[in-house]
């Protein structure tokens, strides 16, 4: 059995991996489970380590060790060839992949997806991302922020206890580093097609970092904007997001 956590989605012939982002675990994207075409895709929901059923798991928590992580659960599920999904942190991750094993990946799909050349944070912005780790509080304003603070004061309670129970702090902690400061964008190699997903109302995430990053680099990379939505489209908007993921990926049916 794969050492690392994950759940099945579907039964189809299109095998979708799919990384969640630095407040999520491998039951982030839960609210578009239902709707997923079971029939078209079978998608694999995987925790990194540090997170969900990963939980106690020491790492380095690193973005290489997510994709090698990856790419271990596809060997050991005897899958060849697949698409990847990511959100935030596990969009970066989606692209390490590409550059580790091109050849395998079919299609990615990148949801509010941190580049993989960082984020240039200033100072005072890296301590509150910094000082995340052991507060409930900032995580609830860092989510409220990404999300326009235009959603429910009960959904954001949910979402920063959700991510305070479900990842240690060691983890959490050392993953900003890892999504904020990681940058392999010269070894892109920019074949493969991407679809960007983001959120209307994400102010860090959007559309003009996506047209100087993805669009930039990935010859046949495009851009879809969300409505209705910011960092958490799988929550705020799930319908939308199920389609835009779908509508893309079912070119990719073939390996």
């Amino acid at each position: 059995m794969p050492t690392t956590t994950f759940h099945r989605v579907g039964t189809g012939a299109h095998p979708v991996l799919v990384l969640h982002g630095w407040f999520g675990d491998a039951h982030a994207f839960e609210p578009i489970e239902p709707w997923l075409s079971g029939e078209a895709f079978s998608y694999l929901f995987m925790d990194c380590r540090g997170y969900g059923g990963m939980r106690g798991v020491p790492g380095d928590y690193t973005i290489d060790e997510i994709a090698n992580d990856a790419l271990t659960l596809a060997d050991t599920l005897g899958i060849a060839t697949f698409s990847l999904v990511g959100h935030s942190m596990g969009g970066m991750a989606i692209e390490r992949i590409a550059v580790l094993a091109p050849d395998r990946v079919r299609a990615l799909v990148a949801v509010a997806p941190v580049p993989c050349g960082g984020i240039a944070y200033d100072s005072p912005a890296r301590q509150v991302l910094e000082a995340a780790a052991g507060s409930v509080s900032i995580r609830r304003g860092i989510i409220d922020r990404s999300t326009g603070g235009r959603l429910p004061a009960a959904w954001l309670d949910w979402k920063a206890q959700y991510s305070m129970a479900h990842v240690s702090p060691e983890a959490f902690a050392a993953y900003f580093p890892a999504w904020a400061d990681t940058d392999f964008s010269m070894e892109i190699i920019g074949r493969h097609p991407v679809k960007v997903l983001i959120g209307e109302h994400d102010p860090v995430f959007n559309a003009a970092l996506m047209d100087r990053t993805y669009l930039h680099r990935y010859r046949q990379a495009t851009l879809e904007v969300l409505e209705n939505a910011g960092h958490y489209p799988m929550n705020e908007t799930p319908l939308a997001l199920v389609a835009a993921i779908e509508r893309f990926l079912v070119k990719f049916a073939e390996a």
